[in-house]
């Protein structure tokens, strides 16, 4: 993490203070792509599984970086931030937002990309939209994997492909929370960072719908999303937002934490924890 950079903590898991560009610069920044780091977009839904999973929630407070997916995580670090007198917040980023934008300014730098998740036709189509929308933008591999979990060969097979495709990026949409315990995983394995961005694949590729950009600026998304899969996503949009706004509300009464700058991004060793780069002191009993 570049000099100067802060992070605020919310549900025990550390957010850096970073917008969309300065996540991208720091993304592809040449300390950024030659560490292996997983960046995790976080939302309320995330924040809920981790309450119930501990397995989960130690991947999501362990090494790595976590950006504000959604409006109300990014409200509630904001108004964390002002209360304990930061100059700088954690912004909102979104998934769908980082990944094509990731995919445009790293063109200048010839960026390899590999793309983990989704169906084969989804990827297909994908691929066909970055060859359309950001000429130039390399694609080095891209798969679907089964929807079970692979046998050890499979696994070691798949990392050995990312690996000789050359990426330098590796982007994973498989799902919450799969997808963030998969990052965490090929970001040690494969020394590089991997990015898990939910729908973001999905959306790019048209196969399903993004809402309109002023239902997102009313923060009314998550409405429209769930209009679109009811079956599929009405807990992630009752029981986790219910659940969040308990967390929340636990964290915004409780006594001052100082967020702390945040040190330099750097390769994990053995036995480190980037969670030492998201440092943060309690401020008072």
């Amino acid at each position: 993490m570049s000099p100067g950079t802060r992070a605020t903590p919310l549900a025990g898991m550390s957010f850096a203070h970073l917008d969309l560009d300065a996540a991208t610069r720091l993304l592809l920044s040449p300390q950024g792509l030659r560490t292996g780091v997983p960046w995790r977009l976080v939302n309320t839904w995330s924040i809920a599984l981790a309450h119930r999973q501990r397995g989960y929630a130690s991947v999501l407070r362990g090494d790595g970086v976590n950006l504000a997916d959604g409006k109300p995580v990014a409200w509630v670090l904001r108004a964390l931030g002002r209360r304990h007198g930061s100059s700088t917040v954690a912004a909102q980023v979104r998934g769908p937002d980082f990944f094509p934008h990731v995919l445009d300014v790293g063109r200048r730098a010839a960026v390899r990309h590999y793309l983990l998740g989704g169906t084969a036709e989804t990827l297909e189509r994908l691929q066909t939209v970055i060859a359309e929308r950001f000429p130039g933008c390399r694609v080095v591999g891209a798969e679907a994997p089964p929807f079970r979990p692979l046998t050890h060969d499979e696994r070691a097979a798949q990392d050995e492909r990312i690996r000789s495709s050359g990426a330098d990026v590796v982007w994973v949409g498989l799902g919450t929370p799969k997808q963030d315990i998969e990052a965490q995983r090929l970001a040690a394995a494969l020394d590089r960072p991997v990015v898990a961005v939910g729908a973001a694949f999905d959306f790019l590729a048209g196969t399903k719908s993004e809402a309109p950009r002023w239902v997102q600026r009313a923060a009314l998304e998550w409405l429209f999303r769930f209009a679109s899969e009811p079956g599929r996503l009405w807990r992630r949009y009752t029981l986790g937002l219910l659940f969040f706004a308990r967390v929340a509300l636990r964290d915004l009464r409780r006594p001052v934490v100082r967020s702390l700058p945040v040190g330099s991004l750097r390769r994990p060793q053995p036995g480190m924890r980037l969670a030492e780069e998201f440092a943060v002191e309690r401020v008072g009993a």
